[in-house]
């Protein structure tokens, strides 16, 4: 291998199912990539609370990883860099921006782990994990004009997102922001960026090589992300198939 590999990607939809949340069928890929010493470091919108036993469970303990859409990165060796805005913030800006604009929303906060349950197919257990945040606020707009909310949310200083469930709210910070503070740890390397939803728009865009893993956000992105790879199936199993060609053409 002439340069070393790093890889950044996204979980749901990506590295995990989108419905069943499993990774069973990236673990070919995985094993390939830690065979070659080659991170792995997770690009993810949920919480540290959700994404730490599952990078445990990967054998992914000596890379770092990105929680909730860049608020924080988590460092093997070294205290969490937080980036993100302080969730108390978050909660009072997207009230004042519904108010602005005249949507209704309903938030995570607003919500109880059986509603986050019901809405993202997850069991209780994860349910209220993902219910356990800090840097980013998920949210559904119930009526009003999406394009508006957003652009209030803007104008009180803050950034508006879409995963491939939920709109979220979150501080200046971004996933490529957090992206690009990681690769600083890996000078010389080629970063593979894999992603499929218009939240992984921005952390692709940094990478030397993107591939974008079949959704209903696929030909969206085909358009911002023009020379980026298309995975041959959705989620893990073609997550394991685009590791397995980046590393042979190494």
């Amino acid at each position: 291998m002439e340069k070393r590999l790093v890889f950044f990607t996204d979980l749901d939809g990506t590295l995990l199912d989108h419905h069943s949340y499993s990774w069973d069928a990236a673990k070919q890929g995985l094993e390939a990539a830690m065979r070659a010493a080659c991170p792995v470091v997770i690009v993810s919108s949920k919480t540290r609370a959700e994404i730490k036993p599952l990078h445990q469970a990967m054998g992914l303990m000596s890379y770092p990883y990105i929680v909730e859409n860049g608020g924080a990165i988590y460092f093997p060796d070294g205290d969490p860099l937080r980036l993100g805005a302080a969730y108390p913030e978050l909660l009072a800006s997207l009230g004042r921006a519904a108010l602005m604009s005249g949507a209704v929303v309903r938030g995570f906060a607003q919500m109880t782990v059986a509603e986050v349950a019901a809405r993202t197919g997850l069991p209780l257990r994860t349910a209220a994990l993902a219910h356990q945040r800090e840097f980013d606020e998920p949210f559904v707009v119930e009526s009003g004009d999406e394009a508006a909310l957003a652009a209030a949310i803007r104008a009180l200083g803050l950034e508006c997102t879409r995963g491939g469930r939920f709109h979220h709210i979150l501080g200046r910070s971004s996933k490529a922001d957090a992206v690009e503070r990681v690769m600083e740890r890996y000078p010389g390397a080629q970063f593979i960026g894999l992603g499929d939803g218009l939240n992984d728009v921005g952390f692709l865009k940094r990478c030397d090589h993107a591939w974008l893993l079949p959704s209903t956000q696929t030909e969206s992105l085909r358009a911002l992300l023009p020379e980026a790879r298309i995975a041959p199936e959705a989620g893990p199993r073609g997550w394991s198939a685009a590791i397995l060609s980046e590393l042979e053409r190494a």
